[in-house]
């Protein structure tokens, strides 16, 4: 434990920064606390210039879209915040809607990762570019607080893993093993608080 925070208070203090509030996002979006899209702005802005410093190139663009996002997040949460009668609830998807949605962002990645290949000198076009557009897409449900998100998000970190540890990224790659880890909680975390929330409308449905 000695060497791993010796590690990391040698670190430049504007990646710390970022490593330390992206996995703070984390934490508090797995709790459903609002104040986890501060967190996203602040980390995704930094990250924005690490990432094109390295020629991530997909990932610095995305880092755009998460602070737009975290925006919007944060308006969404704060006009529906948990507890209230009008609050935005946690959805489900059918497995349907999901296929068809893996299905049209695969394509995507792959016209993505074709046009960065040929005309950027970005390193691993498609695989960033596919991690790129899938959590795009993540992102947009976790605003939206539809549970599987979380699913997406464990498969996207754990490919994120390898292209920073390629990149010298080490500890951008230990943030996303973390990612891993509380994606995996705030899945079932999720998954509670809606079952949770099923059961009076079933008790209701018994009673009639």
């Amino acid at each position: 434990m000695s060497g791993i925070i010796e590690y990391f208070s040698t670190l430049p203090l504007w990646e710390l920064t970022a490593v330390l509030t992206a996995l703070l996002y984390v934490i508090l979006a797995a709790q459903l606390n609002i104040w986890c899209w501060p967190a996203a702005m602040i980390s995704t802005l930094i990250y924005t210039a690490i990432f094109y410093d390295v020629y991530l190139w997909m990932d610095g663009l995305l880092q755009v879209y998460y602070f737009v996002m975290a925006i919007y997040g944060w308006y969404i949460w704060q006009k529906h915040p948990p507890g209230n009668a009008l609050g935005l609830t946690i959805i489900r998807w059918r497995l349907s809607t999901h296929m068809i949605a893996i299905a049209a962002l695969s394509v995507l990645s792959l016209a993505l990762g074709w046009l960065m290949d040929t005309y950027t000198p970005t390193d691993f076009p498609y695989i960033d570019s596919a991690t790129t557009v899938f959590a795009v897409f993540a992102t947009y449900l976790v605003a939206q607080k539809v549970l599987e998100n979380w699913l997406y998000w464990v498969v996207i970190d754990l490919v994120s893993i390898y292209i920073y540890i390629e990149k010298s990224l080490q500890p951008t790659a230990f943030l996303f093993a973390v990612y891993v880890v509380i994606a995996v909680y705030g899945y079932f975390h999720w998954r509670a608080k809606y079952l949770q929330a099923q059961l009076p409308a079933s008790a209701s449905l018994t009673t009639e």
